[in-house]
């Protein structure tokens, strides 16, 4: 029996995982906030200052963050391919 225990899935953390993490935060975020600003203009209200609309670009500025998680992730699995790979 081994002493090293596992503890969940933070052991098995990749490279990019926490961009992932971050821009799906941030992806929520602004989702949140382009919903709350889009509200007031279908329920013909006054609708909200600039700065609610800044914080709906949180959506994109998420998606960003996130794909530049994916992206070092897949350059990460490459690099340990090549290692991984015999040389002919």
């Amino acid at each position: 029996m081994s002493s090293e225990t596992r503890t969940g899935p933070a052991d098995d953390s990749a490279p990019g995982d926490g961009l992932v993490k971050a821009g799906v935060v941030v992806f929520a975020i602004g989702a949140v906030a382009t919903l709350v600003t889009v509200a007031p203009l279908l329920l013909g209200t006054d609708p909200f200052p600039t700065v609610a609309y800044l914080v709906s670009m949180l959506m994109g500025v998420g998606f960003v963050l996130a794909a530049a998680g994916v992206l070092r992730s897949i350059a990460a699995q490459r690099r340990q391919a090549r290692r991984v790979r015999p040389t002919a």
